[in-house]
C-alpha cells in the first residue's frame, strides 16, 4: 500500500516543478514582449517595412512553441544564461525576419550587420555566465547549439537573399541538420565527438566570413572566394568527424 505522506510528497514536487515550468514559460513570453519592442525600434529609427511585424512575430511564436513543446525537457529555472541566449534567440528572430526584405538590407547593411555582431557576442556571454554560475544544463547547451545553427543558416539566406552570392552558400547552413539527419539513420554517426580545435576554428571561421561577406565593399567575386573556401573546410570539417566516428563504432551485435 503507498505512503500516504510520500505520495503528498511527491504531489507537491510535481506540482512545484509544474509551477516553475509554468513560470519559465512566462518567461518565454516575456521574450515576445521584447521581440514586439525591438521591432517597432526598427520601424521607427530605420522604416522598415510594416509587415516586419508579422515576420518577427510569427517567427518568435514558432520559436516559443518548440520550447514550450518540450515541457517536462524545460528547466525548473531559465536561469541568467538562459535568459542571455533567449534575448540573443529574439535577435536572431528580428535578424531572420529582416532577410525577407532585401531591399531594407541593402539601404540598412550596417545595421543589419551590427544587430548580427551583438548576438554573436552573447553568444559568448552566455556560456561564460553558465559557467560563472554553474548553471550549466543540457537544455541550456542544446538551446545553445540549436540557435547557432539557425543562425549561420540565416545569414546564408541573408547573402542569398540580397543576392550577393548563389545558393551554393546554403550548403554551409544545412551541413549540421544533414548531419543530424544522417545521424537518425546511423547508429554509430550518434556517439560523442571528442574536442577539436579545427572544428571549432571552422565554425568560427564560417561565422566570420559570413559578415565579413555582407559588407558592402566585398564585392560579389571574392565574397564567393570565400565562402567556396569555407564550404570546403566544412566539408574536411565534417570529414574528419565522420571518419574518427566510423573507425570507432561499435562492433554490430556487441553491447556497450
Amino acid at each position: 500500500m503507498d505512503n500516504p505522506e510520500q505520495s503528498t510528497d511527491t504531489n507537491r514536487a510535481t506540482g512545484f516543478a509544474g509551477a516553475v515550468r509554468y513560470l519559465t514559460s512566462w518567461e518565454i513570453a516575456l521574450g515576445f514582449v521584447l521581440t514586439l519592442v525591438l521591432v517597432e525600434v526598427v520601424l521607427t529609427w530605420f522604416v522598415a517595412p510594416a509587415p516586419l511585424r508579422i515576420a518577427a512575430s510569427g517567427l518568435y511564436i514558432a520559436l516559443a512553441i518548440l520550447l514550450i513543446g518540450l515541457g517536462d525537457a524545460l528547466p525548473r529555472s531559465m536561469g541568467w544564461a538562459n535568459r542571455i541566449t533567449l534575448i540573443r534567440a529574439v535577435l536572431v528572430v528580428i535578424l531572420t525576419a529582416l532577410s525577407a526584405f532585401p531591399a531594407f538590407l541593402r539601404t540598412h547593411p550596417y545595421a543589419f550587420i551590427t544587430v548580427a555582431l551583438l548576438a554573436l557576442a552573447l553568444d559568448g556571454v552566455d556560456g561564460w555566465v553558465a559557467r560563472r554560475t554553474r548553471s550549466v544544463t543540457s537544455f541550456g547547451a542544446r538551446f545553445d547549439m540549436e540557435l547557432d545553427a539557425f543562425f549561420i543558416l540565416m545569414l546564408c539566406g541573408v547573402l542569398v537573399s540580397i543576392e550577393k552570392v548563389g545558393l551554393f552558400v546554403l550548403w554551409i547552413g544545412l551541413a549540421r541538420y544533414l548531419f543530424v539527419f544522417a545521424q537518425r539513420a546511423v547508429a554509430w554517426l550518434r556517439a560523442e565527438l571528442p574536442d577539436s580545435v579545427f572544428r571549432k576554428g571552422v565554425c568560427v571561421w564560417q561565422v566570420a566570413m559570413l559578415l565579413i561577406c555582407l559588407l558592402p565593399p566585398v564585392g560579389a567575386g571574392l565574397a564567393a572566394s570565400l565562402l567556396w573556401l569555407s564550404l570546403l573546410l566544412l566539408v574536411i570539417s565534417f570529414g574528419r568527424d565522420i571518419a574518427w566516428l566510423y573507425r570507432h563504432r561499435q562492433p554490430y551485435g556487441n553491447p556497450r
